[in-house]
């Protein structure tokens, strides 16, 4: 693990996120129809696609459970940046994710930029600006994360007034506020550890953690080499 990570505590949160990843397989295998596949929607998908049904069934598992993955990933982040000192992880369910007393920092975390529709920001938006009138807050920032970032080339890189558009006043956006602000998962994990490549060293990390929770000993090179393939597209 790199340096700047706490060993341990990084490892122990990896192996967590495995186990997780390996049950929502399992659920996804065993319990489809937990939330209910809608018949008319398959049936079209499926003859679009020119498979049968069944090889539909098996892509909707797949769907399912990759689904399940992406919440696993939110709160291996919050997970990751509370094992830092200072750094606490409020866990699900309440109006932020993790907090920094010392940095004055309040932030919700989410996985990609695209995780949260659009249309639903504004409610981030509210839940950060409602923390921020709360005394143990006042004089804090509030951060919307976004740790794989929109945009491309140097427009990954930002942090900025989060202005998303409000739904309940046509054509309007939330009001600007410098203490409200939408980051980039780069610069975030920049200001969590001081270090610049902070998020590229934990990417770098994450195959050896996997193995070491999978008990494997090797990763096929070719694999090794698409990851990192795969974490430098998304922010270029």
């Amino acid at each position: 693990m790199a340096k700047i990570f706490p060993n341990d505590s990084a490892q122990t949160v990896v192996t967590d996120l495995v186990h997780k990843a390996r049950r929502s397989v399992y659920e996804a295998d065993t319990d489809l129809y937990k939330n209910k596949v809608d018949p008319f929607s398959a049936l079209i998908d499926s003859m679009l696609q020119g498979i049968p049904l069944s090889n539909w069934i098996k892509q909707e598992k797949v769907r399912q459970s990759q689904k399940t993955l992406q919440n696993c990933i939110g709160n291996f982040h919050q997970e990751i940046i509370a094992s830092f000192a200072d750094w606490n992880n409020l866990c699900t369910g309440n109006i932020v994710d993790v907090t920094n007393s010392e940095k004055k920092i309040v932030a919700e975390v989410k996985n990609k930029f695209n995780t949260t529709k659009g249309n639903h920001k504004i409610q981030i938006y509210r839940d950060i600006e409602a923390i921020l009138t709360k005394p143990e807050y006042r004089g804090f920032t509030g951060y919307y994360v976004e740790v794989i970032p929109s945009g491309r080339g140097a427009k990954t890189i930002y942090d900025k007034q989060f202005t998303p558009p409000d739904n309940t006043k046509s054509g309007q956006r939330a009001v600007a506020r410098d203490d409200i602000r939408v980051i980039d998962g780069r610069s975030f994990y920049k200001m969590v550890t001081g270090e610049e490549d902070a998020l590229v060293q934990l990417y770098k990390s994450l195959p050896q953690m996997i193995r070491d929770a999978l008990g494997k000993s090797k990763i096929k090179p070719e694999d090794e080499e698409l990851f990192l393939e795969l974490f430098n597209r998304a922010f270029t």
